[in-house]
């Protein structure tokens, strides 16, 4: 059999396993089945869950720092973040106010306190640049709660600070940010993980608010809240990313932040493109490959960066909820494990399997 060079790209597989976690097993079980392969594994985050790791592992020197913030439902929660040499400080938001943090959903009291806290912090150790990770949010507040951590007062029509969350978004009749803090010297990066505008049908309260235990009417009220605070600032809210982590995308533009894609910052950190190019097969993967995939994730990332090197890409994902046309070979963890309740439980185990079926899949592709 040919000796194959391997590289193995997945995102995490939220609420289950780590990309580096999954990155690994898929490595372990392909070599397993195909010891003579050249196999390498390239953790990716897209801003989400895992984007500090992403940092930790690609930069010399990264320091990783705590500070405790209140959580998305108000609970304190221990933030880690990175200082990087340079004085780049990196924020991840599902790590501070993440919906994983929560004990249950809570679609119009959760908020993002925590985040701005995490970025209020970093600056008063003396960052002069901030990375924030969006990705995996448990509110829809527009980032209120980072505003307000950060300086900035959203006010009722008399001018009382309105409560944290989606309730006091809807109750806001301006948005002071005369006290808000000045970006640092080298400025602020929102790195994305999707290209979703504030609100309307692609918005964050219409595409990820029921994933936050948002009913129908729940988005609806939502979504008019966005569309209302949309115009207390002077910020385009269909800017690609500005719904980003219920809205946050929209609150950090009003700060002077810019957007970025996530999967690209990170790829470029890790060299991704040169080792795609050398490739003879790439492996990525997600929990969930559903139709918010192409919106900026890691998986539509890495298998654009493959199509343009012409290198064919497999997908292990938790689920396939969407068209997989395009992928050399695909396999579900959850049809592996026979049930969704037991991927998750294994994710690791399952992901060395398929990992595994993938490799077997390919040799009898190169027998046939």
């Amino acid at each position: 059999m040919p000796r194959l060079r391997v590289i193995v790209a997945p995102d995490s597989f939220k609420g289950s396993a780590s990309a580096t976690v999954v990155a690994a097993a898929i490595a372990r079980g392909w070599r397993e089945t195909r010891p003579q392969d050249d196999v390498t594994e390239v953790p990716m985050a897209d801003g989400g869950e895992g984007t500090l790791d992403a940092f930790e592992v690609g930069v010399v020197g990264a320091e990783r720092r705590f500070v405790d913030v209140p959580g998305p439902d108000g609970r304190p929660v221990r933030a880690p973040w990175l200082m990087l040499p340079g004085g780049t400080a990196v924020v991840e938001l599902a790590a501070a106010s993440g919906l994983q943090l929560m004990s249950s959903p809570a679609p119009y009291e959760a908020h993002t306190r925590g985040v701005g806290r995490v970025v209020a912090t970093a600056l008063d150790a003396g960052a002069t640049r901030i990375v924030i990770g969006l990705g995996g949010s448990a509110s829809t507040d527009a980032g209120a709660g980072l505003l307000s951590e950060l300086g900035a007062r959203l006010l009722d029509s008399v001018g009382d600070v309105v409560v944290d969350g989606a309730h006091g978004v809807a109750a806001a009749a301006r948005l002071d940010l005369t006290r808000m803090r000045p970006l640092p010297p080298r400025g602020a990066t929102v790195l994305s993980d999707v290209v979703n505008p504030l609100f309307g049908p692609r918005g964050a309260a219409f595409v990820f608010g029921p994933q936050k235990g948002a009913s129908i009417d729940d988005v609806l009220a939502l979504d008019s809240g966005l569309e209302h605070v949309a115009d207390l600032v002077a910020v385009d809210p269909r800017t690609p990313g500005a719904g980003a982590a219920g809205g946050t995308g929209f609150a950090l533009l009003a700060w002077g932040a810019s957007l970025v894609s996530g999967a690209e910052a990170v790829a470029a950190l890790v060299g991704l493109d040169d080792v795609v190019a050398g490739a003879d097969v790439v492996v990525t993967g997600e929990g969930r490959f559903d139709d918010q995939t192409a919106d900026g994730k890691v998986v539509s990332f890495v298998v654009g960066l493959a199509d343009r090197a012409g290198v064919p890409t497999m997908l292990v994902a938790g689920s396939v909820e969407a068209p997989t046309d395009g992928f050399a070979a695909v396999v579900s963890t959850t049809e592996l494990a026979g049930g969704a309740e037991a991927s998750r439980a294994g994710a690791a185990s399952w992901a060395e399997r398929a990992g595994a079926e993938l490799a077997r899949r390919q040799t009898l592709s190169e027998a046939s």
